[in-house]
C-alpha cells in the first residue's frame, strides 16, 4: 500500500505535467547514476522497485550477483527545471535493495541514514554544511573539453575580471527553484575557480544537496559552453578543489543548553581518526597534491580562525558553534564522508577524548622540525589505503563491501 507522502508524490507529478522520472543513486565513490522511467512507472516503483544490472556500477556487484533494485524516496522529489515544462522530468533518490528486499550493504545513502539514527540513540544531532569548490574551464569549438580556464581572476575578484560572475547567479537560481538555499557565492583562489555555499541541513538532507549542487553546476556550466571540474587539483600549478565539511553537534532536545565538552569530545574524535579515514575523503592519487598546499592541511591540529589547520573553528557564539574539517576534496562521496565524520565524532564522546592544544601557527609555513610536532596525514593514496585496511575503527564502522572497495581489496 502507498504511503501519504508516496500518494502526494503522484499526485504532483500528475498536476505538474511530469512525463519522466529519474531514479537517482551514487555508486560506492559518489559519481551519480540514474535510470529514467514514465511517469506512469511511478507507483510500482514505490511498491516493487525497479530492477537494474549493478554489476556495471562501480564498487557494487559482480556478473553472477547483478540484479538489485531501486525505491524512490518521496521526501527527495525535485523538478529539474532545465527540462522542459511541460512534459517535465522529476528525480528521486532511491534505497537499494537486494532481490530479498533487504538492504544492499553499498548503499551509501542508507549507511548515512543509518549513522544518523545512531547518533539520535545516543540522543545526538549533527548538523552539516559544506563548501564545496569547483573551476570553470572552456570548450573548445567542436565542444571538447580544454585545460583553459575561463578567466584569471582570483580570490573575491569582481566582473569583468571574473568571468564566472552570471553562471554563479544561473547555478544559485536554479538551486533556489530546487528548495536549495544558496548563501554565498564568490570567486575562489584560482583561475576561473568558484565557490557557493548553502545553508545547513541534517547530514542526509546536506549530503543529497551536495550531490544535486553538483549536478546543477555541471548542468548549467554546460549550458553556457563551459565544463566544471570537481577534481582536487585541476590546475597542479593553482589551489585544489577542498571540499569543507562543517559540523555541529548538540542534543537531539533543541531545547537543551549548549555542551562545550560534548562539542570537545566530537572534535577530539574526528581529529582522531582523519588520517584513517583520509582514503575516504581524499579518494584519487591526485588528491594527495592538493594537502600540504594554498591552505590544504596536511597534519592533524586544530585552531580558532586559523585556515592552515586540518580543523578550523569558524568565529560564533558557543550556541552556534561549529567545526570545520578542510582536509577532504571535492571527489570525495558526501555520504560517505559525512557518516564516518559523524561516527568518529562519536567514537570521541563515548570515549570521552580531550583534544590536543590548539595549534596557532600556519603549519604550512614552518620549520619541518615544528611540523614534525604533529601527525601527518597519509603522503599518497597508497599509504591511506593501508592505513585504512589496518585501521580497526575504519573496519568497524563500514559495511564489508564498501571497506573493500576502498582499500583496493576487490
Amino acid at each position: 500500500m502507498l504511503s501519504v507522502s508516496q500518494r502526494e508524490a503522484l499526485e504532483l507529478i500528475e498536476s505538474s505535467d511530469i512525463k519522466f522520472v529519474r531514479l537517482a543513486f551514487c555508486d560506492v565513490f559518489g559519481v551519480q547514476k540514474n535510470i529514467s522511467v514514465q511517469a506512469s512507472e511511478l507507483e510500482r516503483a514505490f511498491e516493487q522497485g525497479i530492477a537494474f544490472d549493478a554489476s556495471s556500477v562501480a564498487g557494487f556487484s559482480d556478473p553472477s550477483h547483478s540484479d538489485l533494485f531501486l525505491f524512490p524516496d518521496p521526501a527527495t522529489m525535485a523538478l529539474l527545471p532545465w527540462r522542459p515544462s511541460r512534459g517535465g522530468v522529476a528525480r528521486f533518490f532511491c534505497e537499494i535493495r537486494n532481490p530479498d528486499g533487504t538492504p544492499f550493504s553499498a548503499d551509501c545513502r542508507k549507511f548515512l541514514a543509518g549513522t544518523e539514527q545512531l547518533l539520535a540513540a545516543h540522543d545526538l544531532r549533527c548538523d552539516i554544511g559544506a563548501e564545496c569548490e569547483f573551476y570553470l574551464f572552456k570548450l573548445d569549438e567542436n565542444g571538447n573539453q580544454t585545460d583553459i580556464p575561463l578567466d584569471r581572476a582570483g580570490y573575491f575578484d569582481i566582473a569583468p575580471a571574473d568571468c564566472g560572475e552570471n553562471v554563479r547567479r544561473e547555478i544559485c537560481q536554479t538551486l533556489e527553484s530546487m528548495g536549495i538555499q544558496p548563501e554565498r557565492s564568490h570567486h575562489e583562489q584560482g583561475p576561473g575557480q568558484n565557490e557557493i555555499d548553502f545553508r545547513y541541513s541534517n547530514a542526509l538532507s546536506a549530503a543529497d544537496n551536495v550531490i544535486t549542487f553538483k549536478q546543477v553546476v555541471s548542468t548549467v556550466a554546460a549550458r553556457n559552453g563551459l565544463w566544471a571540474s570537481f577534481a582536487p587539483k585541476p590546475i597542479s600549478a593553482e589551489a585544489g578543489n577542498g571540499f569543507h565539511i562543517n559540523c555541529s553537534i548538540t542534543h537531539a532536545d533543541i531545547r537543551a543548553a549548549a555542551d562545550e565538552s560534548l562539542f570537545q569530545q566530537f572534535m577530539a574524535g574526528v581529529l582522531a581518526h582523519t588520517p584513517e579515514m583520509t582514503a575516504v575523503l581524499n579518494p584519487l592519487p591526485e588528491s594527495y597534491a592538493r594537502l600540504g598546499q594554498d591552505k590544504a592541511p596536511n597534519r592533524v591540529s586544530w585552531s580558532p580562525s586559523n585556515r592552515s589547520q586540518l580543523i578550523r573553528i569558524p568565529a560564533a557564539d558557543v550556541q552556534h558553534q561549529r567545526m570545520e574539517l578542510r582536509s577532504p576534496d571535492a571527489s570525495c562521496n558526501p555520504y560517505l564522508a559525512f557518516a564516518l565524520v559523524m561516527r568518529a565524532g562519536l567514537d570521541g564522546i563515548l570515549g570521552g577524548m580531550t583534544p590536543p592544544p590548539s595549534c596557532d601557527m600556519n603549519l604550512l609555513d614552518v620549520p619541518a622540525e615544528t611540523a614534525k610536532q604533529y601527525a601527518p596525514l597519509p603522503a599518497d593514496l597508497t599509504a591511506a589505503r593501508q592505513l585504512m585496511t589496518d585501521s580497526a575503527f575504519m573496519r568497524n564502522n563500514l559495511p564489508a563491501h564498501l571497506f573493500e572497495a576502498y582499500t583496493g581489496a576487490v
